[in-house]
C-alpha cells in the first residue's frame, strides 16, 4: 500500500476511481507530523454513483444464499487474521495509537465477522402452526437494500468491520465514508475483500468530508445509515437522515464515570483506571473521565494513580514500550489544553499536568492529566474532552456517587470497583448508562452483545452489533397461509 502523498481514490462498483475532487485534505502522522497520504472531499456525484453500483448490485447479493454469504464473511476473517499486523501498523501510523492498542481494534474488528460469519442462524424467523384454525403464520427476515456507514477516525479500522460485516451478511449493499481523518485502514480493508471474490458493487466507499455525508443522508436509495462521532454532528445526522424516512443509528458522545469503593483493589484498580482513561490518549467513547472516589478510597486510591500514570511514556505508538499515543491533529491538542487551563480557572486542582509531559518534539501530544477537586457543575465535568485527562469528583456513598454520575446527559458506559456483590448490583440497577463494569476499565461488548449507549450518547432505537445489529440491516415480513 503506497500511498506516500498520494490523493486517495474512491472504491465504486469494483473498481478504484480517481476522485473528481477539487479539493484534498492532508493526511498526516499525528505522531511525527509526515504526510502520509491526502484524502478527496469528494462531491455529491460520486457517492450517487456509488449508490447506483450498491443498487444494481443488491438484488443478486440478496439471491446469494445465506450460507454463501456468510462462508464469505469466514474468508474474509482468515485474511484479516493473516494481514493483522500490517493493519496495526497502518493504523498506529494513520491514528496515533500505541502498537498494542491498535492491534486490539483490529481483534475486535475480527470478531464481528466471525459473528457476521454465522448469519444462517442469526438472521432466522419464526413459525406458527394454526395460529388460527387451518391458518398458518411465519416471519421471514429480509435485507434492507442499500445502507451506509459513516465512520469515525479514533478505530478506522473496527468501526467499518463492525458495520459492513454485518450489514452484508445479512444480505445488504454497503456504501463506507471513512474518516477523512483516518482513512487509510478503511482503503486497505476493502483492498483485502478482494481476496474473498465479493461481487463489484456489494461494498463500495466513498472518501469525503460534509458534502458526502450530506448525500448519504439525502439519497433516496440509502435505506439505513449508521454513524460513529460527536454528539453535536450525530444529531444532524440523526435529524436529517430519520427526516429523509431512513433507518439510523449514532454512536456519539460520552462522559463515562469510574466509581471506586473504599474496599476496591488497590493494584488492581489502578492498573484499570489507567488503560480506561488514558489509552488510546482517551479518545475513545469508553474511556473512563470521571474518577468518583468513595469515601476513604480516593486517599488509597489517588496517590498510587498518579504516581503511575506520570511513569506512562508518552509517544510514537509504533515503539512498544509507549502507553500513550499522540491526539489527532494539532487543533485537537489545542482544544484538550484549553479544557485543561479553563478547568484550573474553575478551581480544579492539578494533580498531574500532561501539557508538561516527557514526549517528542514533533507530533501532537498531551500526556497523563489528572484533575482534583472537580465538582459536577464545571464544564469538564459535563463535557467529552476526548483526550488523555481524568477528573477526580468525591462522594460519600455509593447512592450519592450514582448520583453524580446519572446527573450527566451522557450515558455511555459507567464502571465500579468494589468487592461487594451488594455494592455491584445496586450500581448495575440505578445506574443511567447502557454498558456497564464491575472491576472492568473498558467494558467494551462483544461482538454478539450489541453497543448499548443510553441518553445523549445514542440517537436511534437499535444499537450496533449483536443481534441489534441484525435487527437494524433487516425488515420483517410475516405471511399469513390457509390452504383450501
Amino acid at each position: 500500500m503506497d500511498l506516500i502523498g498520494k490523493v486517495l481514490r474512491n472504491y465504486i462498483a469494483g473498481e478504484w476511481r480517481p476522485s473528481a475532487a477539487t479539493h484534498s485534505l492532508p493526511v498526516p502522522n499525528p505522531a511525527t507530523e509526515e504526510l502520509l497520504a491526502r484524502v478527496p472531499l469528494s462531491p455529491a456525484e460520486e457517492v450517487d454513483a456509488a449508490v447506483v453500483a450498491a443498487a444494481r448490485a443488491f438484488q443478486a447479493w440478496r439471491e446469494t444464499p445465506v450460507v454463501e454469504r456468510g462462508r464469505k464473511l469466514m474468508r474474509y476473517k482468515r485474511v484479516l487474521e493473516d494481514h493483522l499486523e500490517e493493519l496495526a501498523r497502518l493504523t498506529v501510523h494513520e491514528a496515533g495509537k500505541a502498537l498494542e492498542e491498535a492491534r486490539g481494534d483490529i481483534r475486535r474488528g475480527i470478531e464481528a465477522v466471525e459473528f457476521a460469519a454465522g448469519m444462517p442462524t442469526l438472521m432466522m424467523g419464526r413459525v406458527v402452526e394454526d395460529a388460527a384454525r387451518g391458518v398458518d403464520q411465519e416471519l421471514f427476515r429480509a435485507p434492507l437494500g442499500v445502507v451506509a456507514g459513516i465512520c469515525p477516525f479514533n478505530f478506522p479500522a473496527m468501526f467499518p468491520l463492525w458495520l459492513m460485516s454485518i450489514a452484508v451478511a445479512c444480505g445488504n449493499t454497503f456504501v463506507l465514508k471513512p474518516s477523512e481523518r483516518c482513512p487509510l485502514s478503511a482503503v486497505r480493508l476493502v483492498e483485502l475483500l478482494s481476496e474473498v471474490d465479493l461481487p463489484a458493487g456489494v461494498v463500495n466507499l466513498v472518501h469525503g468530508e460534509k458534502e458526502a455525508v450530506d448525500a448519504i443522508l439525502a439519497h433516496p436509495a440509502v435505506r439505513a445509515v449508521s454513524f460513529v462521532g460527536t454528539e453535536r454532528v450525530g444529531r444532524y445526522v440523526y435529524s436529517q437522515a430519520a427526516a429523509n424516512g431512513k433507518r439510523v443509528q449514532c454512536l456519539v458522545g460520552a462522559k463515562n464515570h469510574l466509581i471506586v469503593m473504599p474496599d476496591a483493589v488497590p493494584k488492581q484498580t489502578v492498573g484499570a483506571i489507567l488503560s480506561s482513561a488514558f489509552g488510546n490518549a482517551g479518545q475513545r467513547c469508553l474511556a473512563g473521565s470521571v474518577l468518583v472516589a468513595v469515601g476513604e478510597a480516593g486517599e488509597v486510591i489517588l496517590p498510587l494513580l498518579v504516581g503511575e500514570a506520570g511513569c506512562l511514556r508518552v509517544g510514537n505508538g509504533i515503539e512498544p514500550d509507549v502507553r500513550v499515543g499522540a491526539l489527532i491533529r494539532r487543533e485537537h491538542k489545542e482544544r484538550v489544553e484549553a479544557w485543561i487551563e479553563q478547568a484550573v480557572a474553575e478551581g480544579a486542582k492539578l494533580l498531574l499536568d500532561g501539557r508538561r509531559a516527557d514526549v517528542p518534539p514533533h507530533g501532537y501530544f498531551v500526556g497523563p492529566t489528572i484533575l482534583d477537586g472537580v465538582n459536577p457543575d464545571m464544564a469538564i465535568a459535563q463535557e467529552e474532552i476526548f483526550g488523555p485527562v481524568l477528573v477526580v469528583m468525591r462522594a460519600e456513598t455509593l447512592e450519592e456517587a450514582i448520583d453524580l454520575a446519572n446527573r450527566s446527559r451522557y450515558g455511555n458506559a459507567a464502571v465500579i470497583f468494589t468487592q461487594s456483590g451488594a455494592a455491584a448490583r445496586t450500581f448495575r440497577y440505578r445506574i443511567q448508562a447502557g454498558m456497564l463494569g464491575v472491576n472492568v476499565g473498558v467494558p467494551a461488548p462483544m461482538a454478539f452483545f450489541p453497543f448499548t449507549g443510553w441518553k445523549a450518547s445514542f440517537f436511534g432505537d437499535l444499537h450496533a452489533t449483536g443481534m441489534d445489529a441484525v435487527e437494524f440491516y433487516t425488515e420483517k415480513k410475516v405471511v399469513t397461509t390457509r390452504w383450501w
